[in-house]
Parts: C-alpha cells; sequence; structure tokens
C-alpha cells in the first residue's frame, strides 16, 4: 500500500513507497486486531504492518515519548463479534502516561486519531486490554508503572462519522508494587458482573469483581507464582451442554512456569469439571481456591493445570482466538489452545490430552540462532493459522501453519528494521539497494522486491542484508563509489573506521532483485572468493568465509556446537531467491571485514566518498581544533593522505562536490569551509582551504552540493537553510535564503531535474520529522556571477505529517538515477529518531 501526498499546483506528486522498522523492545508492545492488522510501537510512532504483504502500511504520529502498549478494540478474541465493522479502533500507550485512542476505516484505509485520553497516568503505561460488550460498547482498562489502574467504557458508534463516547469506570490504587499484567472477562452465567485478574510484581493474581457500570472490588488473590507475573488472559466462556458455565485463566510468570486456573460457578464443580466427564475429574480440579462473590452468584477458583516447558521467563500467553461456529455470528467455540512465548527462544503451543485431558506442548518454533535474545510477546492471526512473536533485538518472527491433515508450521515473510535511531542512510552506486546504520549496532540493506503474489507484479522493499553486527552504535556510512566491488565504510563510536566488501552470496541475491544491472554484478563475481563472512569468538571483526573452504569443518573447540564464548556457530551464507526471514538475516548474511582504519581519537561521526570512488573524508566528535580534523583515506591501499584543519567542534557532515573538485564540510561551530582538493597523476593529492564562513546562529546539522554546479545548501537549527555560490575566485557568497522554518533543519539533499535550466529539488527535513520540497532554478550571468534576481525558490510539496517521520531527520539522500538526468521519477530516502528507512516516490509533471 503507498499513501499519496497531496500534489500541488506544482505538479509534483509525492508516493510513500517503503517503510523499514523494527518494534521497541518492551513486553505489550504488539496486538494483533480482528482486523487482520498488527499494531506495534516503533519509538514515538504507532507503526501498523499487514502480515500478508509483510509491510509496514504507515506510522501514526501523535506520541511525544516512546509507545509502551498498544491494542486493538475489536482485538484478535472478538474477531467473531466484528464482521461487519467498517471502523475498528486501537489503543496505544506511551512511557509518559498518555494513552490515543486511533480509529481506523477498513475500506478507505484512512486513519485518524480520536481522543487523547482525559486522564493519564503519570508514569509509564505498562498494558492496556479490552473486551467487546456488545457491537458498539467494549470496556478496557490500562496499568501503569505509577501503580494507578483505570477502567474505561468506550461506546463505538453504529454509524459512519458518529462520535465515540468515552467514560472512566474506575480508578484502583494497587500501591507501591506495579501492576504489569491485565485481562477482563464477563463472568459466565451474569454477564452484568466483570472480573478484571491483575499481575505484576508481588507475585500475586489479584482479582477483581464489578458491575458493568463500576465500583470494582477485590475479590481475592491467587498465590501460585514465585516471580514476577508477566501475562494474563481469560478465556471465553467454555460452553458445556449448552451452558457456558467457566471461564479459564491463564498466567505465566518469571518462574518460567504457566498455570491455568477455573472459575466456575459454585457447587458446579463437583458435578462436573466444565471440560472433563466425571470419571476424568483431574486432581488439579480439586485443589480449590478462593471463592469470588459477584452480587448473588459465587464462583469456584481453582488451579486447573501447571504447564512447565519453557526454560527462561514466559513473558507472554494467549488463547486461542475463538472460530465462529455457524452462520449465525453469535456463536462461537473457544478452542483448548494456548500460544506462550519465553525468553528461551521459543513460542509453543498447549493442548489438552483428549484421553486425560493433560496439558501438552504440542508445537515448538523458534529455537532460534545464537544472536536472537528469546520473545518479547507472542500472538494469534483470528483464525488460528498463524502466530507472529516479536524479540529483544525489536525483530518480528512470524510461523504460518500450512500443513492439511497435520500441523506443519513454516516461516513467514515479516516487516523488519532498526530498533533504535536511524543515524544514515546511503544509496548503492547504480540505487540498487540502500544502505542504512543505526543505533541498534547493526547496518541493514533494503532492496525493492519484485512481488509475484500480486497481480500487477509491483515491487515491495525486504531488508536482503545485514552486513555489520557488533557492539558499538553505528553513527555514520559511505558507499565507495566508482567501479569494483560493492564496499562500504561504516563509522562507530568505537574510533575506528571499517571498511566492508560484498560477498558473492550477497551479490548473486541481489541478481534476484528487481535491479536489473546484472552486467556489473557478473563481471564483479568473476572476482569474489568470498562467499560470506563469520563473527569472530569476541565479535571484534567479521572473518571471511571463502568459496573453496571446507564447510564440514569440526566445531572449533569440539563442544558439539554448543553456543559459548570461544564457540559461536559457524554463518551460512546462501543465496536468496525470495526475501529472507529474521533468522537468515540476523546471521547469515554478514559481509566480511576488509581493513580498519585507525587515526580518530574519538567516536566517528560523519563520512562521505568522492564520486570517482578514489578518496573517502571521515570526521569524529570534538571540542577542540587538532581533534575536529577531517581525515582524508585513499580507496584501496586506505593510507591517510590527508588531515585537513579549519573547523573547531565537530564536523557534522561533509559532501564532495560532483566534479570532486571540492569537499564541504559544515560543523557544530556554525561554520563550513571548502577545500580545493587536487589530484596528480601519480595517485597523489594536494588540498587547500578555499572559503571558511560563519554561516548559521547556531549549529549547521547539514548541507548539499548543486549536482550542476558549484552552488550549495546549508541547513541549521536556527530553522534556516541558505543558499551559496562559489564564485571563481575562489570566494564564496549567499545568494538567497529559503523562508524560515518551523523547527530545526536537520538533513538536506539536492537532486537535479533540469541541467540545461540549472533547475533542482531540496528535500529539506526537520526536528519534528516532517519533510518539505523546495524547488530551485539558479541562472548565472555570462561572467559566471549570479544576481539574487537570478535564483527563483518555491515550495513544490509539504508532505503529509502522516507519511514523514514522528521524531527527528537525521538523513535524507536521493536514489542516484544514472538511466537519465532529466528522469521526472525520482525515488527519496530518508532516517530519523523514529526508527524508521522510509523510501519515498516524487513524481515531477512537467
Amino acid at each position: 500500500m503507498s499513501t499519496k501526498s497531496n500534489a500541488n499546483s506544482n505538479g509534483v506528486e509525492v508516493k510513500r513507497l517503503f517503510i523499514g522498522a523494527g518494534c521497541n523492545r518492551v513486553v505489550n508492545n504488539v496486538s494483533w486486531g480482528a482486523c487482520g492488522l498488527v499494531s506495534f510501537g516503533a519509538q514515538n510512532a504507532v507503526a501498523i504492518f499487514f502480515p500478508e504483504t509483510a509491510q509496514i502500511l504507515t506510522t501514526l504520529p501523535g506520541h511525544r515519548a516512546s509507545v509502551n502498549c498498544t491494542h486493538w478494540i475489536p482485538s484478535n478474541k472478538f474477531a467473531f463479534r466484528a464482521n461487519h465493522l467498517e471502523q475498528h479502533y486501537m489503543l496505544s500507550g506511551d512511557s509518559d502516561g498518555v494513552i490515543i485512542l486511533w480509529e481506523v476505516s477498513l475500506a478507505e484505509r484512512k486513519w485518524q486519531q480520536v481522543l487523547q485520553l482525559p486522564q493519564s497516568h503519570k508514569k509509564s503505561v505498562t498494558c492496556i486490554t479490552g473486551i467487546m460488550i456488545s457491537k458498539t460498547e467494549a470496556l478496557f482498562a490500562s496499568t501503569s508503572s505509577d501503580g494507578t489502574v483505570y477502567i474505561w467504557e468506550l461506546i463505538i458508534p453504529s454509524s459512519p462519522g458518529g462520535e465515540c463516547k468515552l467514560s472512566c469506570l474506575e480508578t484502583l490504587f494497587v500501591g507501591s508494587k506495579a501492576m504489569v499484567a491485565l485481562s477482563l472477562a464477563e463472568l459466565p452465567g451474569n454477564s452484568n458482573y466483570i472480573v478484571l485478574a491483575m499481575g505484576g510484581l508481588d507475585s500475586k493474581i489479584h482479582i477483581y469483581c464489578g458491575e458493568r457500570t463500576g465500583k470494582f472490588i477485590h475479590a481475592c488473590e491467587l498465590k501460585a507464582h514465585t516471580d514476577w507475573i508477566r501475562s494474563l488472559d481469560f478465556s471465553l466462556p467454555i460452553c458445556m451442554d449448552g451452558v457456558d458455565n467457566s471461564i479459564l485463566l491463564v498466567s505465566s510468570s518469571q518462574d518460567k512456569g504457566i498455570r491455568i486456573w477455573k472459575m466456575a460457578p459454585r457447587g458446579s464443580l463437583a458435578n462436573c469439571t466444565g471440560m472433563y466427564k466425571k470419571e476424568d475429574i483431574s486432581l488439579a480440579s480439586y485443589i480449590e481456591g478462593p471463592v469470588l462473590v459477584a452480587g448473588s452468584s459465587t464462583y469456584q477458583i481453582s488451579l486447573e493445570s501447571l504447564l512447565i516447558g519453557h526454560e527462561d521467563w514466559v513473558y507472554s500467553v494467549e488463547w486461542q482466538p475463538p472460530l465462529t461456529t455457524s452462520a449465525d455470528r453469535g456463536t462461537y467455540h473457544q478452542p483448548q489452545s494456548i500460544l506462550s512465548a519465553s525468553m528461551d527462544k521459543t513460542m509453543m503451543i498447549w493442548q489438552p490430552e483428549k484421553k486425560t485431558g493433560i496439558w501438552m506442548n504440542v508445537v515448538t518454533v523458534g529455537e532460534l540462532s545464537h544472536s536472537a535474545l528469546g520473545f518479547y510477546g507472542g500472538h494469534w492471526s483470528s483464525d488460528g493459522k498463524a502466530i507472529v512473536a516479536h524479540g529483544y533485538g525489536g525483530s518480528f518472527h512470524m510461523w504460518k501453519n500450512v500443513g492439511i491433515n497435520m500441523d506443519n508450521w513454516k516461516p513467514q515473510k515479516i516487516p523488519s528494521g532498526h530498533f533504535a535511531a536511524v543515524t544514515d542512510i546511503v544509496w548503492a552506486r547504480s540505487g540498487e539497494y540502500i544502505l542504512s546504520v543505526s543505533h541498534d549496532q547493526t547496518t541493514r540493506v533494503f532492496a525493492p522486491w519484485k512481488n509475484e503474489a500480486s497481480p500487477s507484479n509491483e515491487e515491495s522493499w525486504h531488508e536482503i542484508s545485514r552486513p555489520q553486527i557488533h557492539g558499538h552504535d553505528i553513527n555514520c556510512a559511505c558507499i565507495i563509489q566508482g567501479k569494483g566491488n560493492h564496499r562500504f565504510v561504516s563509522g562507530a563510536d568505537e574510533k575506528v573506521a571499517r571498511v566492508f566488501e560484498a560477498p558473492l552470496s550477497f551479490l548473486k541475491t541481489l541478481s534476484h532483485t528487481t535491479s536489473q544491472n546484472s552486467n556489473l554484478h557478473n563481471e564483479v563475481e568473476e572476482d569474489v572468493q568470498i562467499l560470506g563472512a563469520n563473527m569472530s569468538a569476541l565479535g571484534l571483526s567479521q572473518k571471511p568465509i571463502y568459496v573453496h573452504s571446507n564447510h564440514d569443518a569440526p566445531d572449533r573447540n569440539g563442544n558439539n556446537g554448543l553456543d559459548t564464548l570461544e564457540s559461536i556457530p559457524d554463518a551460512v551464507p546462501v543465496v536468496f531467491t525470495e526475501a529472507p526471514i529474521e533468522d537468515q538475516l540476523a546471521y547469515n548474511t554478514l559481509w566480511p571485514e576488509s581493513h580498519k582504519l585507525y587515526g580518530h581519537g574519538n567516536e566517528l561521526f560523519s563520512l562521505c566518498c568522492d564520486h570517482e570512488g578514489k578518496l573517502v573524508a571521515s570526521s569524529c566528535k570534538a571540542q577542540s581544533a587538532t581533534v575536529a580534523e577531517i581525515w582524508l583515506w585513499q580507496v584501496g591501499s586506505w593510507k591517510s593522505v590527508g588531515r585537513l584543519q579549519s573547523h573547531s567542534l565537530t564536523v557534522t557532515q561533509m559532501e564532495f562536490s560532483h566534479d570532486d573538485s571540492m569537499l564541504l564540510a559544515v560543523s557544530r561551530d556554525r561554520q563550513f569551509s571548502i577545500f580545493r582538493i587536487l589530484r596528480t597523476g601519480t595517485d597523489e593529492i594536494s588540498y587547500q582551504l578555499v572559503a571558511r564562513q560563519e554561516a548559521h546562529k547556531r549549529i549547521i546539522w547539514s548541507c548539499s552540493w548543486n549536482p550542476f554546479g558549484h552552488e550549495f545548501a546549508t541547513g541549521s537549527r536556527d530553522k534556516t537553510v541558505k543558499i551559496w555560490a562559489v564564485e571563481k575566485q575562489s570566494s564564496v557568497k549567499q545568494i538567497t535564503t529559503l523562508p524560515q522554518f518551523n523547527s530545526s533543519v536537520t538533513a538536506l539533499s539536492w537532486v537535479g531535474i533540469d541541467r540545461q535550466r540549472n533547475q533542482g529539488l531540496v528535500a529539506v527535513g526537520m526536528e519534528t520529522g516532517l519533510i518539505e520540497l523546495w524547488s530551485l532554478t539558479i541562472k548565472r550571468s555570462e561572467d559566471g556571477s549570479i544576481r539574487a534576481q537570478d535564483v527563483v525558490v518555491a515550495l513544490t510539496v509539504r508532505l503529509d505529517p502522516s507519511i514523514c517521520h514522528v521524531s527527528s531527520v537525521n538523513r535524507m539522500s536521493w536514489r542516484n538515477n544514472e538511466k537519465s538526468e532529466d528522469c521526472n521519477s525520482l525515488e527519496l530516502g530518508s532516517c530519523g529518531g523514529d526508527q524508521c528507512v522510509r523510501v519515498y516516490k516524487v513524481t515531477v509533471n512537467e
């Protein structure tokens, strides 16, 4: 799905092509709705993805703090009540305590923020849960680390265009030991009463009971778990002999155990156990717990079963959503099936044996590679045929049951992306893919892939490689332009720049994507003898795996492949003919590291490469002139060939002019510098500072050259973008200033549209996440000078906030398009603090 930003009178249309984003690393963050869409928090945004296409459809701006939890109304559990709903709703809570209600119109795929809950928690929201009482009424509860639980009633409009009505039924104070898990249910046979289960840091399950109109009282406690309660979920009433006479509650804990509790009207327990015949009564049914009183009814709570199988904390448990049993949508069947997700890297499905009624683990998925660090939550699809998990590494994992007569769970494609701020992006030199680096300590490659399943054979973007994973936040990257194999340099907080070279497995995978530049790949492939890369035992570098090496080498330390510090399993580099899944990406798509560049005294901050592919410039964080030097490196030999001194604070961005004759640098010291780069035939270079000028009143964050000349743009925290021109005498003069923006300008990228008219588009990215495109036409007089009246500047399009970032835009870059200089169809990549990599299609209608 693509969303358009309104085209304006200037005839430029912007369409979103792709969003890559990872999931915030918190429990309760993910929800799979009855509408078939999955929601999750990605930094301050609420992201929505469609599992069928493995694409993120949109990100919703509105929160000012990191999103911790999302919950659909109706959720999967109430899909049988959602058949004819045109509007679905979703709740999201953040670490400031704010909860927002969103509405989605399924027919139009339109999103809107309905309201922000008037009574916000004082601290981080940790869990939101809700139930549908009827087609137009829902109840939901929220809990926070401030020790309160709110219970709300939501009246949904029965016709489109109506207003939602929200009222707070109850506020519960639970004390200093906060609750982190909630579940709501209607009591069987007594739908006027609602039961709320909550669990948290005191290792007890607290049961509250109240009427639908409010006034919840603490009914009882269930004591059995020996560590924090992590997840609770009520089943819908279990129907036996036409009577809804019991509900089950499943609980999971950091004590690695899962418990099933039964809540049945008192007196029915001795006659019937709800699910099993009298002669099959299990011992557990006799372990009577407390009694729950709800009005004139009393309910006996008993421990039904203890499920042991996980080897680490069990973060989530969820009943399989009910299945509709007939054309009458009011009847349903609650399957006896539970999904659990654990930090032991597995998800399990539990079901009772038909004969004994003993709950058994019938399916286990996961058992991930050493690079995964366990699951934070698992969820069912509404039909029970697919399950999705989100993990510690911000990643999603999905399995689908493709078996016909027996279970056969197979991994599926799923959206992926960074789970921390994305600091830099750069396009491959022919635009085949976009490479991004992040504070999540990974480098990722995204590329368009032909979607054969779609009727129009559309392209869909996917992550195709994770070239670098190591233990430092990565701040910058550049791809080596010029001929030869794909190479990139990355700079991180470790003060060393690292050079990586594409292995054969990546080159062959690239030939299966939509980038039809196969001649280049074939030329390169013949020379490449490295198939992939392995992580060294201490994780300090990535070692090459050669094409003709022995893949069946014995385990290095003879410990049968156990994952220890000294021994990490060998990577298995393979060629992908379709987009890879997370487990393949996490370890088997590394690139070998060919060089380390030592020289800088502090954390690397920016990198750039010239267009010929012969020089790389690097800068680091600096508080003094000596540390703020720009180092020049010769591509190939990787010798340091220059140390350029001009600035006194961190150089924030650098860029070579398109004829490679000049290097532009901008800095925190509010100045820009221009160095002339002189090359001799012997691969030696000389350089001289030709201009330095204080250009803005605050930090200069970004710069970009005009592709058709020696004009450039600078963007600053002072909310301005200035356009400058380098005159013949090597002097620089300001030729225009764009009207002041509403926020700091953090990213700029200039692309040429018409060389004859010297016309281009400048993309401006701001700290708020918004992006604007400005057209610039610059006329030079016969003597080469530029007068202010010869510069025509116009706002071409202001991108709709719904397709922009929700926090600072860190970098933007136009896709290299070598086919045509006057191409009207452009692509713009951007990355930001909201964990997102985005690609836009910009159509210029003359």
